[in-house]
């Protein structure tokens, strides 16, 4: 049996030589397009009816895609979220849908409290002061002196948490599951989160509830002073509104590796805000979390291959 695989992962394609072998071994025929940061819609029609299998990023394998992909056995996400993945379609036309779940735990929630960090501390402004020529003492904060409010409490949101309380700050935190809480963390709504904390983090899932989750009404709940963060999915925030409150100082500003559409336009506002730290889709960034997804999508891969043999 001989199967051709769409290799659309960004973070893979530049290691792709690395696994050749594995391919080759199992006779398997590697296809690797151009890919910025994902394939839409109109990508991946022309080239899905032949594909048996994928390792995809965050591609757009809607219905019409999934339809026209025949011979498709099994996409293989590399990382975690399948929200980019008709799943219900997926699973009529019995394609496997894999991940690596809690693959990027730790390097997410480390990039949350730099972001924290670079706020409370002024970092990021005292370097461009700096930088300027400038002399100036810019006040910044304790983090023991702030509240950081999270929204979910899955892995990324509870190690966020551990992190805050070790720095002494005072954390709130809200899941759609009741019953999920995490230590040292004060359970209580999303409206109390938006009204007392100095930090608002979102760890949630891409899902009908969380589309738009931050709007220009949760935003008017905001403090003038509070800083939001958003590492989880763009379309969680919406992202005109957003811009209207960092523009008029609704919210002290935002840090965002992620965004409702990217990569971000060149001509995005949020590039000429000096209130906003910006990166792009990055935060999994970690070696050694890399190789391990590399090697656990590429097993999910081959697994459902050799099942459907």
């Amino acid at each position: 049996m001989r199967w051709k695989v769409l290799i659309s992962a960004p973070y893979m394609q530049p290691v792709i030589d690395d696994f050749r072998s594995i391919f080759s071994e199992n006779n398997i025929e590697i296809i690797v397009p151009k890919v910025e940061e994902r394939l839409s819609e109109e990508d991946l029609l022309p080239i899905i009816g032949e594909i048996d299998g994928v390792i995809c990023g965050d591609d757009r394998f809607t219905k019409k895609v999934l339809q026209k992909a025949k011979k498709l056995k099994v996409i293989a996400k590399w990382g975690t979220g399948i929200d980019s993945i008709d799943q219900k379609a997926a699973k009529e036309l019995n394609i496997a849908v894999c991940n690596t779940p809690n693959a990027f735990t730790d390097p997410v929630a480390d990039s949350v409290l730099g972001y924290i960090l670079s706020f409370a501390r002024q970092i990021t402004r005292s370097t461009k002061e700096m930088q300027a020529g400038h002399w100036r003492k810019i006040p910044g904060v304790a983090l023991q002196e702030c509240t950081l409010g999270i929204i979910g409490l899955g892995s990324i949101g509870k190690a966020v948490a551990k992190r805050a309380i070790a720095f002494g700050m005072t954390v709130f935190g809200n899941d759609i599951k009741e019953d999920v809480g995490a230590a040292g963390v004060v359970l209580c709504s999303q409206e109390d989160i938006f009204k007392r904390a100095d930090f608002v983090s979102l760890h949630c899932d891409l899902n009908p509830t969380s589309v738009h989750l931050i709007n220009k009404q949760t935003l008017s709940f905001m403090k003038p002073s509070a800083y939001l963060i958003n590492t989880a999915r763009g379309p969680i925030i919406d992202e005109e509104a957003m811009i209207k409150a960092l523009l008029v100082k609704q919210i002290a500003g935002a840090a965002l590796d992620v965004f409702e559409v990217e990569p971000l336009s060149k001509n995005s506002p949020l590039r000429k805000m000096d209130n906003c730290l910006l990166a792009s889709h990055n935060a999994n960034s970690s070696p050694s979390a890399w190789q391990k997804v590399h090697q656990n999508t590429i097993n999910n891969l081959l697994t459902q291959l050799r099942k459907s043999s």
